[in-house]
């Protein structure tokens, strides 16, 4: 496996996902603060706790999994939508690197972005409601899965 340039186009990519920071990062978290807000406040303070959760912390994982899936998607399309739309996947093509080793460095950057929007959201999420996470490796675990394969098909989206 040739990881250097499976590394090159990773760090390619998240560099991309630095250099749109406000569009990447800022918009996701604000407009899933706005979810917290209009459903969080206004339809949870007239539903009542049920077994000790709130209905705020009742919707923090589902918020949390939409923006995940979303930017998955998103993120894995465009990374190879995009040098397609210009016509630099030639560079690319015709680079000695394996079919595998594309996939591996998109998708992976695309894995990467998104989980680390999902820790933010839950960073954001904390500002909102209380949230009491019962299984923490669970939920890092299923956050990296489903970023993963969602992130193949945006890849095969965007192919």
């Amino acid at each position: 496996m040739n990881l250097p340039a499976t590394k090159a186009i990773y760090k390619f990519e998240m560099a991309r996902w630095g250099r749109t920071l406000l569009q990447s990062i800022v918009s996701p978290v604000i407009a899933t603060s706005l979810y917290f807000v209009v459903f969080g406040a206004a339809i949870g303070s007239r539903i009542t706790e049920i077994e000790g959760v709130s209905y705020g912390a009742f919707i923090v994982p589902g918020l949390i999994m939409l923006t995940l899936l979303t930017q998955s998607v998103a993120n894995a399309s465009f990374g190879i939508y995009f040098p397609r739309f210009t016509g630099t996947i030639y560079e690319l093509l015709s680079a000695p690197i394996s079919y595998f080793e594309i996939v591996v460095g998109y998708v992976g950057a695309a894995a990467t972005k998104s989980v680390i929007l999902g820790l933010i959201i839950l960073a954001t999420a904390f500002m909102f409601v209380p949230v009491e996470i019962a299984h923490p490796f669970w939920m890092v675990a299923f956050l990296v899965l489903t970023a993963v394969t969602f992130s193949l098909l945006g890849f095969i989206i965007g192919i």
